[in-house]
């Protein structure tokens, strides 16, 4: 079965606080600070897209699994803030990272999720042996309008997963896999707008909390295994509340979502957020341990999967560059100015 043998992660090292936004909106940074569960976030360099974000989470994941990246037959990019319109994220990715010409190569886009449904794609693709290996990358810099609600969690990063199935290879079995999906307005954005709208009255019920709760359910039903089953489990991250409530709902521990909850430190990265998540578990599971991931996309979908840790998993960790270094080392604060231009929302002429 379908597994995944190398995930590398990238998240930019600016930061900026949810105290440094308030203070420009006058508003109260504490009961923002404990509403959303988030102290901070990160902010992408003035040169960092989603591109250059998935590139990097790429290269490491290619130098974690050790194979040559000549042998990708598939690379999907998921994200709702690719660089053009018109022209393939993938492509560039692909080439940046080596993978030469002989594979197919296309962006995802499903808000939030498009970095899972790259993965399934990959599951199907690896296990009738169309492909050898494929890579699916979350990434995204996501957009927030000054004075939205957004502002305080819409943040940059992503994580880049390959996947097989040669047993040697494998540090994480994908034992199954179940998804939930519908049409709910609850966050959008047109062509040319240059940030999202969203429906705040569906953003809890019926859209997050729905999906996660009855993809979660199916995936469970599926294998027939209980939350007790699973010693990590990662739900999508649009702050730092929203998966701890959802976790209680469907008999999770809080011990089980700590290692996989970023968004406290590094806010919502969207499609790179439950990917990153799934990254900072794998990080620290052992052999035999099973992981629970449940992604959202707004619109509106979830994908759920349940993951086996492998024993590769130890051996290929010397090759690894830790989500908890990423985060953590060479942080750089920036004030609201720089977070504006770094954003391109304020220019030279």
């Amino acid at each position: 079965m379908a597994g995944i043998i190398g995930y590398g992660a990238h998240v930019p090292r600016y930061r900026i606080k949810v105290e440094e936004i308030a203070k420009v909106w006058d508003e109260d940074a504490k009961s923002i600070k404990n509403g959303l569960n988030i102290a901070e976030k990160s902010v992408p360099s003035h040169d960092e897209d989603a591109a250059t974000i998935a590139t990097e989470a790429g290269r490491r994941a290619v130098h974690h699994a050790g194979i040559d990246p000549k042998e990708l037959g598939a690379i999907y990019v998921g994200s709702e803030s690719h660089p053009y319109a018109v022209k393939p994220t993938a492509t560039v990715v692909s080439q940046a990272i080596g993978a030469g010409n002989n594979l197919t190569a296309a962006d995802l886009e499903f808000a939030c999720k498009a970095g899972t449904a790259g993965l399934q794609m990959l599951m199907g693709m690896t296990d009738s042996g169309m492909i050898k290996y494929g890579m699916s990358i979350g990434s995204d810099t996501s957009q927030g309008r000054p004075g939205d609600a957004l502002e305080y969690t819409a943040s940059a990063g992503g994580a880049a997963f390959i996947v097989g199935r040669e047993k040697k290879e494998v540090i994480a079995e994908i034992l199954a896999t179940a998804s939930y999906t519908s049409d709910t307005p609850d966050f959008w954005r047109r062509e040319g707008a240059m940030y999202p709208s969203h429906g705040g009255r569906f953003t809890g019920e019926p859209a997050y909390f729905k999906h996660i709760t009855e993809a979660t359910k199916l995936l469970l039903e599926k294998t027939g295994l209980k939350p007790e089953d699973f010693a990590f489990a990662v739900f999508h991250q649009p702050n730092g509340k929203f998966p701890l409530v959802v976790s209680r709902k469907l008999g999770f521990t809080e011990d089980q979502v700590k290692d996989g909850l970023l968004t406290p430190k590094i806010g919502n990265t969207y499609s790179g957020a439950s990917m990153l998540g799934l990254a900072a578990v794998l990080d620290k599971a052992k052999p035999g341990d099973k992981i629970l991931v449940t992604s959202f996309g707004s619109g509106a979908g979830s994908d759920s999967f349940a993951i086996e840790a492998k024993e590769p998993i130890v051996e290929k960790r010397e090759r690894l560059v830790k989500v908890e270094d990423i985060i953590n080392k060479n942080k750089i604060y920036v004030d609201y100015s720089v977070y504006l231009k770094n954003r391109n929302s304020i220019v030279k002429n």
